[in-house]
């Protein structure tokens, strides 16, 4: 049986870059959002075309039950899982300044980038070591995208990029612990990748590529974080486990 990877956010956006080029390696996919299937068919349909199994698990990572669906979903579609891409994840509904966010877009925030990702990784990483156990030669990896937003403060996506700079330290944390088990782990720093996550700022962006925001002068495509998740997960990376890796196009580089 292929290797079977669970995209999160997989259906639209940075996770469905990432999903075409696993699929293009012939990595069966198991592919998370919380719309209905019938929102996400086109996506799953194109995936689909590329020759792999795709099964949609439909949930919300946020909520317990979802999260619990989702690992029930992968042990009945396909009784195993190789790869688990980190991806979901949501913008500030509205950009506030720092003394402006309210309590309950945080909680919003948070509950999905943060608490959301950890509780499901910890429930489907438990399931990796016991997989890994049973069979040493499987190749089972993590990959985490984060943002560049781990690093780079903007004081009106403050707990946007808090979310992201916990999630980075997490990436850290969870290479220790599956290290005990052969699992290697890596974290993926996009810079400003062209979703529909940027709509409300797009101009903004393509104007700062114009003035040099970017040393590459181009925004950065989904497909981008998906050839590197493709490389990180075929083994290219070897004897790197709990590295970052920043693709931005040089926009975090300091400059004089």
């Amino acid at each position: 049986m292929s290797r079977v990877a669970l995209v999160t956010g997989g259906s639209r956006g940075i996770g469905l870059g990432i999903a075409r080029k696993l699929a293009e390696e012939g990595i069966a996919l198991a592919i998370n959002g919380v719309r209905d299937e019938d929102s996400a068919s086109t996506a799953l349909d194109e995936l689909r075309s590329l020759g792999v199994r795709v099964a949609y698990l439909q949930g919300n990572i946020a909520v317990k039950e979802d999260r619990e669906s989702i690992l029930d979903g992968l042990k009945s579609k396909f009784g195993k899982i190789d790869i688990l891409v980190n991806n979901a994840g949501v913008a500030p509904r509205t950009r506030n300044d720092l003394f402006d966010i309210s309590e309950e877009d945080y909680d919003h925030l948070m509950d999905i980038n943060q608490k959301g990702t950890f509780f499901l990784t910890q429930i489907i990483a438990k399931w990796m070591a016991d997989l890994k156990t049973e069979k040493p030669e499987a190749e089972l990896s993590i990959v985490n995208i984060t943002s560049i937003s781990a690093t780079v403060a903007s004081k009106i996506r403050a707990s946007y990029c808090m979310s992201k700079a916990s999630l980075s330290m997490f990436s850290k944390v969870l290479a220790v612990k599956m290290a005990e088990f052969g699992i290697p782990v890596y974290e993926i720093q996009p810079g400003v990748i062209e979703t529909d996550m940027i709509e409300k700022v797009r101009e903004t962006y393509h104007q700062g590529v114009k003035n040099g925001m970017t040393l590459e002068p181009r925004m950065g495509m989904p497909e981008d974080i998906g050839k590197v998740v493709a490389a990180l997960v075929r083994g290219d990376l070897p004897y790197s486990t709990g590295q970052v890796l920043t693709v931005d196009g040089g926009m975090t580089i300091a400059r004089m």
